[in-house]
């Protein structure tokens, strides 16, 4: 069985068992959490599209940790002018395992 869903503003397509990294999230780790927002679910000959998401659909996932990625580094540069900045980001994820597609 499969699932897409969305969060954060990005889509994922996920089956019962993988381990996903998405944008962070407001729960505690080993707690449950439901994404309700489920764009399309195929289940073997049977595929459901949402308009745009799926009425009663929904996926749970289990929170396994939090945490923060490794640094990116953002360097801008204009040559011939002395122009230089070196700034670092590091992106919050939220680390969940897709317990069961419904």
């Amino acid at each position: 069985m499969l699932a897409v869903i969305l969060t954060g503003g990005k889509q994922y397509l996920v089956s019962p068992g993988d381990k996903i990294k998405i944008e962070k999230i407001n729960a505690a780790p080993d707690n449950e959490f439901v994404f309700d927002k489920v764009l399309l679910k195929s289940g073997g000959d049977e595929l459901e599209i949402g308009r745009p998401y799926l009425e009663g659909a929904a996926v749970k996932a289990r929170v396994l940790r939090e945490g923060r990625e490794d640094k990116k580094i953002v360097f801008r540069y204009h040559s011939k002018t002395r122009y230089r900045k070196k700034k670092g980001h590091r992106q919050h994820f939220t680390e969940v395992e897709i317990l069961e597609i419904k």
